[in-house]
């Protein structure tokens, strides 16, 4: 019987193939129950009956070895196709947990399509997450799962880096005054006025140019090696962007592009200074280097190299800013920063009154090793300061 059934149905036509199904092919529960007869229809009329006793048999451990699957994993392929889209927002939920949904949309800004990641209820205090280089709104992804439970919280890619549009060079500048207009512009369409926010390299001057320019929206500063003082830049680590600044050369562009732009040169970044090297997750930088290696990204990365020097000159302001509109800094800061070392930290200590300080013996990217400790720091500083 068998090898009349499977005969007849390699006769069918594939088109019609599509349009078979088997009717109630797991029907037996649990315990002794005993499978009963099964039918394989077309188009929801029984054309094979009498399913011999090979089949049954595989029905049987197939029954048996689904029912031992979790119910969560049966259902993830539709979960993470789910997808809906509304005029200028695009949403895509692709990651689930008991207690969160990370999700994954487009915000479309000047022009631009702007990726964002968002977790948690709207309605709760939020949490604005500016990433440095040469990462994306990927670096936050446990931040974002770890506090959706309390908070909502919304991590931008800006326009060139992760999944936001990269904009010729020739016809976008590549600076930080820039991406922190585009910013600006993308919180002020996501409707969102009033935030807490966590800065990292890059996201440092970019969150402090918000903060200036919108002092009575920032509730709290989170900076995990966001550097505001000069007594932060580390003299070997920025030595040739230095060197750059002062004299802006072909020469010195191919030293950096060959020293920094590199595959290599990505993983040194999210690995050195770590405890645990081969701990740290080869995506960051495998994902980083990609984006890096578009047509156009050297010179878009080369002009905010250059441009960095025009943050030097407003750490006066951001300091002041600090010291004028009091808002309570939470430092969490790897101590083996390449970059941006420990004095970096240090220097909020003279401008802030209400500062949790916390040296974390790591690198540059501290939260890929210690994201639980950060995460409850995060949750315990809010909360205190009635944040919640």
């Amino acid at each position: 019987m068998k090898k009349n059934i499977l005969n007849s149905y390699n006769k069918i036509s594939n088109s019609n193939r599509t349009n078979f199904r088997w009717l109630n092919p797991l029907i037996a529960g649990g315990g002794n129950e005993k499978l009963r007869s099964e039918f394989l229809l077309l188009n929801d009329k029984a054309i094979f009956s009498n399913v011999s006793d090979v089949v049954m048999a595989w029905q049987t451990k197939t029954r048996k070895l689904i029912m031992r699957l979790p119910l969560l994993l049966l259902l993830t392929p539709q979960l993470t196709m789910a997808k809906q889209s509304d005029g200028y927002n695009e949403v895509t939920k692709t990651h689930s947990s008991e207690t969160s949904v990370v999700s994954y949309g487009y915000e479309y800004v000047d022009g631009l399509k702007i990726f964002y990641r968002e977790a948690g209820d709207r309605n709760k205090p939020v949490i604005v997450l500016l990433h440095g280089f040469p990462a994306s709104s990927h670096m936050y992804r446990e931040v974002l799962a770890g506090l959706a439970e309390d908070y909502y919280l919304i991590a931008p890619d800006y326009p060139g880096f992760g999944n936001s549009s990269f904009p010729d060079p020739k016809v976008f500048d590549y600076t930080f005054d820039n991406l922190a207009r585009v910013m600006d512009l993308f919180l002020e369409q996501k409707g969102i006025d009033q935030f807490s926010m966590m800065i990292q390299d890059y996201g440092a001057p970019v969150g402090f140019r918000l903060a200036v320019k919108h002092p009575d929206r920032v509730t709290a500063i989170i900076t995990q090696n966001g550097n505001a003082y000069k007594e932060g830049l580390s003299v070997k680590g920025w030595g040739p962007i230095f060197d750059y600044w002062k004299q802006k050369t072909p020469e010195l562009e191919t030293t950096i592009a060959e020293n920094v732009f590199t595959f290599e040169g990505m993983k040194w970044q999210f690995t050195h200074g770590t405890q645990k090297p081969d701990s740290v997750l080869p995506d960051n930088w495998v994902l980083a280097y990609a984006k890096l290696s578009r047509t156009g990204q050297t010179r878009a990365q080369l002009d905010l190299f250059y441009d960095y020097q025009n943050n030097v000159l407003k750490y006066p302001e951001w300091q002041n800013y600090l010291r004028t509109y009091k808002p309570p800094v939470l430092v969490v800061w790897g101590k083996n920063d390449a970059f941006f070392p420990e004095k970096g930290a240090e220097g909020f200590k003279k401008d802030v009154e209400d500062l949790d300080y916390n040296i974390l013996d790591t690198g540059h990217f501290a939260l890929e090793e210690q994201a639980p400790f950060i995460i409850n720091k995060i949750r315990a500083f809010l909360s205190s300061r009635n944040i919640r």
